[in-house]
């Protein structure tokens, strides 16, 4: 079985990267241009892509493909009604990554409330040799306990983020904007209602045409000046011009991003205009992506590749 991965670099070095090895003659591509990927899965039993694109041309020029594999869990870069018409199955991965996003989501809220760039500094300067306390509080920081947790999307990592938002003890709320994943364990409530007395809002909610620019300047003006916004879901989701323009007028304390409309972002990005720094948090597409998730999703691929030979 011969089983091309377009652009395994996705993965940097996950350890068992080479299981797949044991089900077929497996050739690794670091990644791959549109313009190379028939030309390198044209004779593929089998095809392992994460943000590779698989066209209909693509799909109906390569006969020998029996299985395309997407490293990851949003199929929106395979032509899915081509595959079905050529009887060419997909097969994502799902719930590899919830634990390692929830634990993005709480570090990035923990750096925007506790401010451990600012105390690290401190000490660090040498400005603390200097103090006359045995302490300082040059920068306060509230508990979480007491505080509301606002969720957008309770699926599977919506809810492990509510699991240990209610260990801190916080009330958590949510809204589900597809009205798919009810859940009785919290109050439900409308989007509007939910922004506007949470103190964090976090976003777990797939990209779609209704959940597209979702939040916007006008969403974000309902949000109480002190709460936070944190988006580890698509970066489609929030309107980074718009999430800019709000902090910097003060409209919200602070917001994290590790998803953008465009990725890698642009030079031209809105975010690089931000003049209030330290309110936003970024880090390059990355909650996904811990040691144990990324090992976890080839595991997945093995076996969805398994299944298909025996």
């Amino acid at each position: 079985m011969k089983i091309v991965f377009l652009d395994a670099g996705t993965l940097y070095d996950v350890p068992n990267l080479n299981i797949l090895k044991e089900i077929g003659d497996v050739t690794f591509f670091h990644h791959t241009t549109d313009s190379e990927v028939l030309e390198k899965i044209k004779d593929a039993d089998v095809v392992i892509t994460n943000k590779v694109k698989i066209s209909r041309e693509t799909i109906r020029s390569c006969e020998k493909l029996k299985l395309i594999c997407v490293a990851a869990t949003g199929t929106n870069n395979i032509d899915l009604e081509a595959a079905n018409d050529h009887h060419i199955p997909v097969k994502n991965v799902s719930n590899y990554s919830t634990d390692s996003v929830a634990q993005v989501t709480f570090t990035m809220l923990l750096y925007l409330l506790n401010n451990p760039w600012y105390y690290d500094q401190y000490v660090k300067s040498g400005e603390y040799v200097n103090n006359i306390f045995f302490t300082h509080i040059g920068r306060p920081f509230y508990e979480l306990k007491g505080k509301q947790w606002g969720i957008i999307g309770l699926g599977n990592i919506g809810k492990k983020v509510a699991e240990i938002a209610a260990a801190f003890g916080m009330k958590v709320i949510y809204t589900s904007v597809s009205g798919k994943n009810i859940n009785a364990d919290y109050p439900h409530l409308p989007l509007d209602t939910l922004l506007k007395t949470s103190d964090v809002v976090s976003l777990h909610t797939p990209l779609t045409p209704q959940t597209t620019g979702l939040i916007n300047y006008a969403k974000i003006k309902l949000m109480k000046p002190d709460a936070y916004l944190i988006n580890v879901g698509r970066g489609g989701l929030v309107v980074e011009k718009d999430l800019v323009a709000a902090l910097d007028e003060d409209l919200i304390a602070g917001a994290a991003l590790d998803v953008f409309e465009r990725e890698p972002i642009h030079s031209d990005s809105p975010i690089y205009a931000l003049k209030s720094k330290n309110k936003l948090v970024c880090s390059p597409h990355i909650a996904w992506a811990s040691v144990e998730a990324r090992m976890e999703l080839v595991n997945q691929i093995y076996h969805n590749i398994k299944a298909l030979k025996d």
